[in-house]
Protein backbone atom coordinates (compact mmCIF):
# COMPACT_ATOMS: atom_id res chain seq x y z
CA UNK A 1 0.00 0.00 0.00
CA UNK A 2 1.31 3.45 -0.75
CA UNK A 3 0.71 6.91 0.88
CA UNK A 4 1.33 10.15 -0.40
CA UNK A 5 2.78 12.33 2.24
CA UNK A 6 2.06 16.16 2.61
CA UNK A 7 5.73 16.68 1.24
CA UNK A 8 4.89 14.77 -1.69
CA UNK A 9 6.54 11.32 -0.94
CA UNK A 10 5.60 7.96 -0.87
CA UNK A 11 5.22 6.30 2.24
CA UNK A 12 5.20 2.70 1.68
CA UNK A 13 3.20 0.44 4.14
CA UNK A 14 3.28 -3.47 4.31
CA UNK A 15 3.28 -6.67 6.40
CA UNK A 16 5.84 -9.02 6.63
CA UNK A 17 5.47 -12.50 5.83
CA UNK A 18 7.20 -13.89 8.51
CA UNK A 19 4.05 -14.55 10.17
CA UNK A 20 4.08 -17.50 6.82
CA UNK A 21 6.52 -20.29 7.79
CA UNK A 22 8.24 -20.68 4.67
CA UNK A 23 12.46 -22.04 4.34
CA UNK A 24 12.40 -22.49 0.87
CA UNK A 25 11.49 -20.93 -2.64
CA UNK A 26 8.62 -23.13 -3.29
CA UNK A 27 7.39 -22.24 0.33
CA UNK A 28 7.72 -18.41 -0.64
CA UNK A 29 5.59 -18.97 -3.87
CA UNK A 30 3.31 -20.34 -1.71
CA UNK A 31 2.43 -17.96 0.68
CA UNK A 32 2.61 -15.58 -2.19
CA UNK A 33 -0.37 -17.13 -3.87
CA UNK A 34 -2.33 -18.56 -0.79
CA UNK A 35 -2.08 -15.75 1.83
CA UNK A 36 -0.40 -12.78 0.83
CA UNK A 37 -2.58 -12.79 -2.72
CA UNK A 38 -6.26 -13.31 -0.23
CA UNK A 39 -4.82 -10.54 1.86
CA UNK A 40 -4.68 -7.64 -0.97
CA UNK A 41 -7.95 -9.09 -2.08
CA UNK A 42 -9.40 -9.05 1.29
CA UNK A 43 -8.49 -5.16 1.15
CA UNK A 44 -10.09 -4.25 -1.87
CA UNK A 45 -6.65 -3.30 -3.68
CA UNK A 46 -4.92 -3.81 -6.98
CA UNK A 47 -1.34 -3.58 -5.12
CA UNK A 48 -0.10 -4.84 -1.35
CA UNK A 49 3.14 -3.95 0.08
CA UNK A 50 4.74 -7.50 1.34
CA UNK A 51 7.82 -7.36 3.71
CA UNK A 52 9.25 -10.55 2.09
CA UNK A 53 11.24 -12.77 4.23
CA UNK A 54 13.69 -14.74 2.47
CA UNK A 55 15.49 -17.66 5.02
CA UNK A 56 18.91 -18.74 4.00
CA UNK A 57 17.15 -21.94 1.96
CA UNK A 58 15.16 -19.39 -0.48
CA UNK A 59 17.72 -16.56 -0.83
CA UNK A 60 20.32 -19.04 -1.98
CA UNK A 61 18.15 -20.59 -4.51
CA UNK A 62 17.46 -17.58 -6.12
CA UNK A 63 21.04 -15.90 -5.81
CA UNK A 64 22.54 -19.13 -7.79
CA UNK A 65 19.38 -18.28 -10.46
CA UNK A 66 18.41 -15.65 -11.81
CA UNK A 67 15.49 -17.61 -14.03
CA UNK A 68 14.06 -18.02 -10.36
CA UNK A 69 14.59 -14.68 -9.46
CA UNK A 70 13.07 -13.51 -12.75
CA UNK A 71 10.38 -15.75 -12.02
CA UNK A 72 9.70 -14.73 -8.36
CA UNK A 73 9.11 -10.98 -10.02
CA UNK A 74 6.71 -12.13 -12.12
CA UNK A 75 4.88 -13.49 -9.92
CA UNK A 76 4.75 -10.60 -7.45
CA UNK A 77 3.52 -8.60 -10.07
CA UNK A 78 1.16 -10.83 -11.41
CA UNK A 79 -0.48 -11.17 -8.05
CA UNK A 80 -0.63 -7.62 -7.27
CA UNK A 81 2.51 -7.81 -4.81
CA UNK A 82 5.48 -5.40 -4.35
CA UNK A 83 8.63 -5.24 -2.27
CA UNK A 84 10.37 -2.68 -1.19
CA UNK A 85 11.64 -3.94 2.04
CA UNK A 86 12.92 -7.55 3.50
CA UNK A 87 13.45 -8.87 6.90
CA UNK A 88 16.64 -9.96 6.94
CA UNK A 89 16.53 -10.50 11.38
CA UNK A 90 15.70 -14.36 11.20
CA UNK A 91 18.22 -16.52 9.30
CA UNK A 92 16.21 -19.68 8.89
CA UNK A 93 14.02 -22.19 11.39
CA UNK A 94 11.61 -19.41 11.99
CA UNK A 95 8.83 -21.85 11.71
CA UNK A 96 10.14 -24.34 14.13
CA UNK A 97 8.71 -25.18 17.10
CA UNK A 98 10.89 -24.07 18.81
CA UNK A 99 13.08 -20.76 18.39
CA UNK A 100 13.23 -18.74 21.64
CA UNK A 101 17.57 -18.06 20.86
CA UNK A 102 18.43 -19.55 17.52
CA UNK A 103 16.63 -16.41 16.04
CA UNK A 104 19.81 -14.50 16.75
CA UNK A 105 22.09 -16.68 15.05
CA UNK A 106 24.37 -15.93 12.92
CA UNK A 107 25.14 -12.28 14.92
CA UNK A 108 26.79 -10.05 12.86
CA UNK A 109 30.34 -11.41 14.12
CA UNK A 110 29.70 -14.41 12.13
CA UNK A 111 30.83 -13.85 8.49
CA UNK A 112 27.88 -16.15 7.54
CA UNK A 113 25.48 -12.55 8.77
CA UNK A 114 27.41 -10.40 6.52
CA UNK A 115 27.02 -12.92 3.43
CA UNK A 116 23.88 -13.83 3.74
CA UNK A 117 22.49 -9.60 4.23
CA UNK A 118 24.38 -9.28 1.40
CA UNK A 119 22.41 -11.58 -0.41
CA UNK A 120 19.68 -10.10 0.42
CA UNK A 121 20.56 -6.52 -0.84
CA UNK A 122 21.16 -8.20 -4.26
CA UNK A 123 18.05 -9.73 -4.39
CA UNK A 124 16.21 -6.97 -3.54
CA UNK A 125 17.84 -4.54 -6.22
CA UNK A 126 15.93 -7.26 -8.63
CA UNK A 127 12.71 -7.25 -6.87
CA UNK A 128 11.87 -3.03 -6.21
CA UNK A 129 9.26 -2.12 -8.11
CA UNK A 130 10.73 -0.30 -11.35
CA UNK A 131 9.74 3.38 -10.07
CA UNK A 132 11.21 2.39 -7.04
CA UNK A 133 14.92 2.84 -6.10
CA UNK A 134 15.22 2.65 -2.45
CA UNK A 135 14.92 -0.69 -1.00
CA UNK A 136 15.64 -1.18 2.94
CA UNK A 137 16.21 -4.09 5.12
CA UNK A 138 15.93 -4.80 8.18
CA UNK A 139 18.38 -6.84 10.69
CA UNK A 140 19.26 -7.81 14.07
CA UNK A 141 20.88 -5.35 16.28
CA UNK A 142 24.38 -7.20 16.28
CA UNK A 143 23.63 -10.53 18.70
CA UNK A 144 22.23 -11.43 21.61
CA UNK A 145 23.83 -9.66 24.24
CA UNK A 146 25.84 -13.08 26.35
CA UNK A 147 28.74 -14.08 24.60
CA UNK A 148 29.54 -10.67 22.88
CA UNK A 149 32.69 -9.27 23.60
CA UNK A 150 34.67 -6.75 22.89
CA UNK A 151 36.25 -8.70 19.89
CA UNK A 152 32.78 -9.92 18.45
CA UNK A 153 32.18 -6.40 19.03
CA UNK A 154 34.93 -5.41 16.76
CA UNK A 155 34.61 -7.85 14.21
CA UNK A 156 30.91 -7.05 13.90
CA UNK A 157 31.64 -3.43 13.51
CA UNK A 158 34.24 -4.43 10.66
CA UNK A 159 31.16 -6.41 9.22
CA UNK A 160 28.95 -3.52 8.95
CA UNK A 161 31.68 -1.18 7.47
CA UNK A 162 32.08 -3.98 4.50
CA UNK A 163 28.39 -3.82 4.04
CA UNK A 164 28.72 0.03 3.84
CA UNK A 165 30.82 -0.30 0.67
CA UNK A 166 29.21 -3.27 -0.59
CA UNK A 167 25.53 -1.05 -0.61
CA UNK A 168 27.58 1.98 -2.17
CA UNK A 169 29.13 -0.42 -4.68
CA UNK A 170 25.54 -1.92 -5.60
CA UNK A 171 23.95 1.71 -6.30
CA UNK A 172 26.54 2.13 -8.27
CA UNK A 173 26.54 -1.42 -10.74
CA UNK A 174 22.23 -0.97 -10.59
CA UNK A 175 21.16 2.09 -9.54
CA UNK A 176 19.53 0.85 -6.54
CA UNK A 177 20.04 2.25 -2.70
CA UNK A 178 19.70 -0.25 -0.72
CA UNK A 179 19.61 0.34 3.26
CA UNK A 180 20.36 -1.70 5.96
CA UNK A 181 18.62 -1.11 9.45
CA UNK A 182 19.50 -2.68 12.98
CA UNK A 183 16.64 -3.34 14.84
CA UNK A 184 17.05 -2.99 18.70
CA UNK A 185 15.52 -5.58 21.13
CA UNK A 186 15.12 -6.47 24.49
CA UNK A 187 17.92 -8.70 25.34
CA UNK A 188 20.68 -8.04 22.80
CA UNK A 189 23.34 -5.85 22.43
CA UNK A 190 21.33 -3.35 20.78
CA UNK A 191 18.11 -3.47 23.50
CA UNK A 192 17.38 0.11 22.42
CA UNK A 193 17.54 2.72 20.31
CA UNK A 194 20.04 4.77 22.54
CA UNK A 195 22.47 1.90 22.42
CA UNK A 196 22.31 1.88 18.70
CA UNK A 197 24.18 5.81 18.63
CA UNK A 198 27.21 4.29 19.22
CA UNK A 199 27.95 1.57 16.94
CA UNK A 200 25.97 3.60 14.03
CA UNK A 201 27.74 6.64 14.18
CA UNK A 202 31.43 5.33 14.03
CA UNK A 203 30.39 3.49 10.54
CA UNK A 204 31.34 5.02 7.54
CA UNK A 205 28.39 6.81 5.08
CA UNK A 206 24.45 7.09 5.90
CA UNK A 207 23.64 3.12 4.48
CA UNK A 208 23.00 1.69 7.90
CA UNK A 209 20.70 3.04 10.71
CA UNK A 210 17.53 1.80 12.79
CA UNK A 211 14.65 -0.12 12.40
CA UNK A 212 12.30 1.32 14.80
CA UNK A 213 10.04 -1.34 15.93
CA UNK A 214 7.16 -0.18 18.32
CA UNK A 215 6.87 -3.19 20.19
CA UNK A 216 10.27 -3.34 21.09
CA UNK A 217 10.47 0.62 21.98
CA UNK A 218 7.25 -0.05 24.15
CA UNK A 219 8.70 -3.35 25.83
CA UNK A 220 11.63 -1.47 26.75
CA UNK A 221 9.96 2.05 27.92
CA UNK A 222 11.41 4.18 25.88
CA UNK A 223 9.61 7.37 25.21
CA UNK A 224 8.84 7.51 21.29
CA UNK A 225 10.19 11.63 21.42
CA UNK A 226 12.76 10.68 23.48
CA UNK A 227 14.00 8.37 21.62
CA UNK A 228 13.34 9.67 17.77
CA UNK A 229 14.78 12.86 18.88
CA UNK A 230 18.14 11.28 20.35
CA UNK A 231 18.43 9.43 16.74
CA UNK A 232 17.95 12.78 15.20
CA UNK A 233 20.85 14.74 17.17
CA UNK A 234 22.74 11.72 16.52
CA UNK A 235 22.83 11.67 12.62
CA UNK A 236 21.50 7.81 12.91
CA UNK A 237 18.66 7.31 10.22
CA UNK A 238 15.34 5.42 10.12
CA UNK A 239 15.31 3.58 6.92
CA UNK A 240 12.24 1.55 8.11
CA UNK A 241 9.59 1.02 11.08
CA UNK A 242 8.18 -1.91 12.02
CA UNK A 243 3.96 -1.16 12.81
CA UNK A 244 3.74 -3.57 16.45
CA UNK A 245 2.23 -3.35 19.28
CA UNK A 246 3.75 -5.51 23.09
CA UNK A 247 1.22 -7.03 25.62
CA UNK A 248 0.89 -4.74 28.89
CA UNK A 249 0.11 -5.67 32.58
CA UNK A 250 -1.18 -2.69 34.40
CA UNK A 251 -1.01 -4.34 37.70
CA UNK A 252 1.09 -7.95 37.69
CA UNK A 253 0.53 -8.44 41.47
CA UNK A 254 -2.89 -9.18 41.20
CA UNK A 255 -3.44 -12.99 40.77
CA UNK A 256 -6.02 -12.62 37.81
CA UNK A 257 -3.69 -10.63 35.88
CA UNK A 258 -0.96 -13.23 36.35
CA UNK A 259 -2.99 -16.18 35.41
CA UNK A 260 -4.13 -13.90 32.12
CA UNK A 261 -0.28 -13.23 31.34
CA UNK A 262 0.30 -17.08 31.78
CA UNK A 263 -1.98 -17.91 28.81
CA UNK A 264 0.63 -15.89 26.44
CA UNK A 265 3.82 -17.85 27.89
CA UNK A 266 4.42 -20.07 24.84
CA UNK A 267 7.31 -22.37 23.61
CA UNK A 268 7.74 -20.90 20.27
CA UNK A 269 9.45 -17.59 20.74
CA UNK A 270 11.11 -15.20 23.66
CA UNK A 271 9.09 -13.24 25.50
CA UNK A 272 11.42 -10.90 26.68
CA UNK A 273 9.69 -8.90 29.89
CA UNK A 274 10.68 -5.77 31.43
CA UNK A 275 9.51 -3.26 34.13
CA UNK A 276 10.29 0.04 34.84
CA UNK A 277 11.69 0.86 38.53
CA UNK A 278 12.72 3.89 40.37
CA UNK A 279 16.19 2.24 39.95
CA UNK A 280 15.77 1.60 35.97
CA UNK A 281 14.60 -0.81 33.41
CA UNK A 282 14.41 -4.32 34.92
CA UNK A 283 13.77 -7.47 32.89
CA UNK A 284 13.88 -11.44 32.51
CA UNK A 285 14.31 -13.12 29.10
CA UNK A 286 11.25 -14.71 28.87
CA UNK A 287 7.89 -13.90 30.50
CA UNK A 288 7.63 -17.63 31.88
CA UNK A 289 10.84 -16.74 33.90
CA UNK A 290 8.81 -13.28 35.23
CA UNK A 291 5.86 -15.32 36.21
CA UNK A 292 7.45 -18.20 37.84
CA UNK A 293 10.57 -16.27 39.72
CA UNK A 294 10.31 -12.59 41.33
CA UNK A 295 12.95 -11.43 39.03
CA UNK A 296 10.75 -8.75 38.12
CA UNK A 297 9.13 -6.28 41.46
CA UNK A 298 5.23 -6.03 40.58
CA UNK A 299 4.50 -2.63 41.97
CA UNK A 300 4.52 -1.22 38.53
CA UNK A 301 3.36 -2.41 34.90
CA UNK A 302 4.83 -4.88 32.74
CA UNK A 303 5.23 -4.84 29.37
CA UNK A 304 6.38 -8.17 27.72
CA UNK A 305 7.50 -8.71 24.03
CA UNK A 306 4.50 -10.44 22.18
CA UNK A 307 3.76 -8.78 18.81
CA UNK A 308 -0.41 -9.05 19.61
CA UNK A 309 -2.53 -7.90 16.79
CA UNK A 310 -2.98 -4.49 16.24
CA UNK A 311 -6.77 -4.56 15.79
CA UNK A 312 -7.43 -6.90 18.51
CA UNK A 313 -5.98 -5.88 22.06
CA UNK A 314 -5.91 -9.12 24.97
CA UNK A 315 -8.63 -9.06 27.11
CA UNK A 316 -9.30 -7.06 30.24
CA UNK A 317 -6.80 -7.15 32.40
CA UNK A 318 -4.35 -7.39 29.92
CA UNK A 319 -4.08 -4.78 26.82
CA UNK A 320 -1.60 -3.59 24.40
CA UNK A 321 0.73 -1.18 24.05
CA UNK A 322 -0.55 0.08 20.38
CA UNK A 323 -1.19 3.32 22.53
CA UNK A 324 2.39 3.61 22.01
CA UNK A 325 2.81 2.55 18.42
CA UNK A 326 0.29 5.74 17.76
CA UNK A 327 2.77 7.76 18.89
CA UNK A 328 5.88 6.56 17.39
CA UNK A 329 3.83 6.47 14.09
CA UNK A 330 2.98 10.31 14.12
CA UNK A 331 6.43 11.69 15.32
CA UNK A 332 7.79 9.01 11.89
CA UNK A 333 5.45 9.78 9.14
CA UNK A 334 3.32 13.28 11.19
CA UNK A 335 6.21 15.71 10.55
CA UNK A 336 6.55 18.06 7.67
CA UNK A 337 8.58 15.48 6.48
CA UNK A 338 8.37 12.03 7.38
CA UNK A 339 11.91 10.28 9.48
CA UNK A 340 11.08 6.62 7.01
CA UNK A 341 9.27 6.06 4.15
CA UNK A 342 9.17 2.06 4.95
CA UNK A 343 6.38 1.06 7.42
CA UNK A 344 5.66 -2.54 8.02
CA UNK A 345 2.98 -4.12 9.93
CA UNK A 346 5.20 -7.33 11.59
CA UNK A 347 2.75 -9.42 13.88
CA UNK A 348 4.30 -12.82 13.27
CA UNK A 349 2.35 -14.26 16.40
CA UNK A 350 -0.93 -15.11 15.58
CA UNK A 351 0.13 -18.89 15.68
CA UNK A 352 1.22 -18.77 19.03
CA UNK A 353 -1.59 -16.64 20.19
CA UNK A 354 -3.51 -18.19 23.39
CA UNK A 355 -5.54 -21.05 21.49
CA UNK A 356 -8.96 -19.72 22.01
CA UNK A 357 -7.39 -16.20 20.13
CA UNK A 358 -5.38 -18.22 17.25
CA UNK A 359 -7.07 -18.34 13.59
CA UNK A 360 -8.44 -21.89 13.06
CA UNK A 361 -8.52 -21.65 9.02
CA UNK A 362 -6.31 -19.81 6.55
CA UNK A 363 -9.05 -17.45 5.54
CA UNK A 364 -9.27 -16.68 9.04
CA UNK A 365 -5.52 -15.35 9.10
CA UNK A 366 -6.11 -13.29 5.99
CA UNK A 367 -8.65 -11.44 7.61
CA UNK A 368 -7.19 -10.68 10.69
CA UNK A 369 -4.02 -9.59 8.91
CA UNK A 370 -6.04 -7.73 6.48
CA UNK A 371 -7.34 -5.80 9.81
CA UNK A 372 -4.09 -5.05 10.75
CA UNK A 373 -3.40 -3.19 7.64
CA UNK A 374 -6.60 -1.55 7.53
CA UNK A 375 -5.89 0.00 11.46
CA UNK A 376 -2.78 0.91 9.81
CA UNK A 377 -3.89 2.69 6.72
CA UNK A 378 -6.43 4.39 9.29
CA UNK A 379 -3.56 5.84 11.54
CA UNK A 380 -1.98 7.33 8.83
CA UNK A 381 -5.00 8.74 6.82
CA UNK A 382 -5.77 10.01 10.09
CA UNK A 383 -2.26 11.97 9.88
CA UNK A 384 -2.75 13.63 6.93
CA UNK A 385 -1.48 10.78 4.84
CA UNK A 386 -3.50 9.81 1.46
CA UNK A 387 -3.57 6.55 -0.09
CA UNK A 388 -2.73 5.95 -3.76
CA UNK A 389 -4.60 3.77 -5.62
Amino acid sequence: MRFRHPDGSTVHLAYCTNVHPAETLDGVLAQLRDHCEPVRRSLGRDRLGIGLWLAKGAAHTLIADPVALRSLRAELDRRGLEVVTLNGFPYDGFGAEEVKYRVYEPDWADPERLAHTTDLARLLTALLPDDVTEGTISTLPLAWRTGFDGHAAATAGAALTTLSGQLDALEELTGKSIRVALEPEPGCTVETTADAIGPLTALPGDRIGVCVDTCHLATSFEDPATALTALDTAGVGIPKAQLSAALHAEEPGRPEVRAALAAFDEPRFLHQTRTLTPGGLRGTDDLGEALATDALPDAAPWRAHFHVPLHAPPAAPLTSTLPVLQEALALLVGGVQPRTRHLEVETYTWQALPPELRPRTRAQLVDGIAAELTLARDLLTDLGLKELP
